[in-house]
């Protein structure tokens, strides 16, 4: 069985995948995809017509959506197991944070960041303020969460955790988490060292100067 992630080194959603890849230490072929070159996108968009990153391929069938792929790899590979717990309850538990983190964390960050690639006359300052107070709000129950245990879900290391890092790490850029969101400032350092994530950093390096920051 071949595995084949379609990604992009800055892209949060790509790093919640590769988190998980990397968890389960399973060998795959990574594939760089430049949305910014027409053909590049073209040929992504062949594959998966919502031209959207994370895209696993699998011995030619095509896994589109980044918890979609954590749950593929839960179920079929045995290094992965423990990213979705088989008790249902648990499950459902590590369900729920992720879209948590995915909903409110990652969805109102990108809107934030997304305005700063817009030109002047294209942006839209009352979704970017509508944005930050949902993303307060979601921060605020992040750290009120993290008080008595390390991982997102208790004390495993799940999908929800694969969710949560790159969601917290981008939140932190918009809005800095330790000013005001302590515990969830010491979940993101607790991340940052896990081995899975520190690897995704330092391969997103040669392409942060790219991050717009205001």
């Amino acid at each position: 069985m071949t595995l084949t992630l379609h990604f992009h080194p800055l892209s949060s959603y790509c790093w919640k995948a590769l988190i998980a890849l990397y968890e389960a230490d399973l060998p795959f072929v990574p594939k760089l995809i430049d949305l910014g070159d027409p053909s590049a996108r073209a040929g992504f968009a062949a594959l998966w017509p919502m031209a959207k990153m994370p895209v696993l391929e699998v011995d030619g069938g095509v896994i589109a959506e980044a918890t979609i792929i954590i749950e593929y790899l839960a179920r079929h590979f045995p290094a992965a197991a423990g990213l979705v717990p088989e008790d249902a309850d648990a499950a459902r538990a590590v369900r729920f944070a992720d879209r948590i983190y995915d909903l409110h964390l990652q969805n109102n960050m990108q809107k934030i960041v997304g305005d700063r690639n817009r030109l002047a006359e294209n942006r839209d300052p009352y979704g970017v303020a509508e944005a930050r107070v949902m993303l307060a709000a979601a921060c605020k129950m992040v750290d009120d969460d993290m008080v008595g245990h390390d991982w997102a879900v208790g004390d495993r290391f799940t999908m929800a955790d694969c969710a949560a890092a790159p969601a917290l790490f981008y939140a932190d850029k918009v809005m800095p988490l330790a000013d005001r969101y302590p515990n969830a400032a010491a979940f993101l350092d607790r991340l940052k060292a896990r081995p899975s994530f520190a690897r995704v950093l330092v391969e997103a390096e040669p392409w942060a100067q790219y991050f717009p920051t205001e």
